[in-house]
């Protein structure tokens, strides 16, 4: 059983590494992205003596502001559809943050796994916004925990929250048989640092959900939750927490049952619409899901 668990973890370590490497982009592939395209993002480091946040941002800085906050692992450009989609950006001013620790907001070794602390160090982007108004804040995976916390915090300059594909949930959270691998510092030399970074997340999150959960009663803006029947990484019954803890709340649950854990990549027409309908404009009709 040992010598199968082994193999079976060097096969791991392989795709890991290979699918990681699909996904990253280094700056000259995202410049060649934007080479031919009419808009470009622009962008912004804000740093302290501890913390550091790397920002992506287009539109324009007076337009109303829609901050992204990616999952683990992840990056700004894990958004880089929505940066692409000039309904979009000719409507908000787009801000897409590596969270701390990840990309370009990396300061020391330490993993920033505090999800108030990434809360309250992601905030510091909307203040390169000058249009005065509320955000629209949308977190997906990892990403919505924060992006809840940061409505928590800050509500007066939130609009309306997206929690997409969110383990909210601190007794649902999933451990897969490898989990307890990617603890292991002979494991994580052959992993990217984004890899291990994001396992740490992993196993503080339990503790980090569990001092969120008597935080949610003073959730007080609009949020909209979208959930996948056949998300792998994400119990879709994380759903069914966040509709006792935000019962009574302008909440909207929308369950999706064939759909993953990529929910704005599977259904981005209509997530896009839906940021649209919430900030005010005039949308396409939304595809048909499970909502109430």
């Amino acid at each position: 059983m040992k010598v199968i668990n082994s193999f079976l973890l060097l096969l791991l370590l392989v795709s890991l590494s290979g699918c990681f490497r699909r996904w990253r982009m280094n700056d000259r592939q995202i410049r060649e992205h934007f080479a031919s395209r009419p808009a470009k993002p622009t962008f912004f480091t804000v740093e302290n003596d501890s913390l550091k946040l790397f920002v992506a941002s287009i539109g324009s800085d007076t337009l109303p502001p829609l901050l992204l906050i990616h999952g683990a692992p992840g990056s700004w450009y894990g958004y880089l559809r929505m940066f692409d989609d000039s309904l979009l950006y000719s409507r908000f001013h787009i801000l897409s943050v590596d969270r701390p620790g990840y990309g370009k907001s990396r300061k020391g070794r330490k993993a920033i796994t505090s999800i108030t602390q990434q809360a309250q160090w992601i905030a510091h982007a909307l203040n390169l916004n000058h249009s005065g108004k509320p955000a629209i804040v949308l977190g997906r995976s990892f990403g919505s925990p924060v992006a809840a916390r940061l409505a928590m915090l800050y509500p007066s300059r939130v609009k309306h929250l997206f929690l997409i594909a969110s383990p909210l949930d601190p007794e649902k959270e999933k451990f897969f048989w490898f989990s307890k691998w990617g603890k292991m510092p002979p494991i994580q030399l052959f992993l990217h640092r984004h890899l291990n970074l994001a396992t740490a997340e992993k196993y503080t999150h339990v503790r980090e959900l569990r001092q969120l959960e008597p935080m949610w009663s003073k959730l007080d803006v609009p949020v909209t939750l979208m959930q996948g029947g056949k998300d792998w990484l994400v119990d879709p019954a994380n759903l069914d927490f966040a509709r006792q803890k935000l019962a009574g709340k302008p909440a909207e649950f929308i369950f999706l049952p064939e759909a993953g854990h990529l929910i704005t990549n599977s259904h981005a027409g209509m997530v896009k619409s839906l940021i649209l309908q919430k900030a005010g404009y005039t949308s396409p009709p939304i595809e048909s899901a499970s909502a109430n």
